[in-house]
């Protein structure tokens, strides 16, 4: 289970790193992989392949509410806004790699159109 666990880590590091303007980087004063867009958190990764391990990300409301209701691995995002973001188990058999790459991806967007025009033309501008 934890190779799953570490697999995962590493995977969605790297899926969030790769995103444009952002990185992914190991915050030690939270103890979490923080994934962040010019300063602004669009994820929280468990660092250690542990059974309780979990990645949060942000979501719409509306969205948040369906994930949990169809999957009991999705729960209310731990130590977030629980109405904006939800936490999943990162040992989950429910979702998929790519769908669980799919809500990064979400969470960075939602993240992103909040950002001021100039800093989203200053991150398009650069390129990667």
């Amino acid at each position: 289970m934890s190779k799953l666990i570490e697999e995962r880590i590493e995977r969605f590091k790297t899926v969030a790193d790769q995103l444009r303007g952002a990185k992914a980087y190991y915050r030690e004063d939270w103890d979490v992989y923080y994934f962040d867009l010019t300063g602004k958190m669009f994820g929280l990764m468990s660092p250690e392949p542990k059974e309780d391990a979990i990645i949060t990300l942000k979501g719409l409301p509306e969205h948040n509410d369906i994930l949990r209701e169809q999957y009991s691995d999705v729960s209310p995002g731990y130590h977030t806004n629980k109405t904006h973001w939800n936490s999943i188990k990162l040992e989950t058999k429910q979702l998929s790699n790519p769908e669980i790459e799919k809500l990064i991806l979400q969470s960075y967007q939602l993240v992103y159109e909040k950002l001021p025009k100039k800093t989203r033309n200053q991150i398009e501008s650069r390129g990667g």
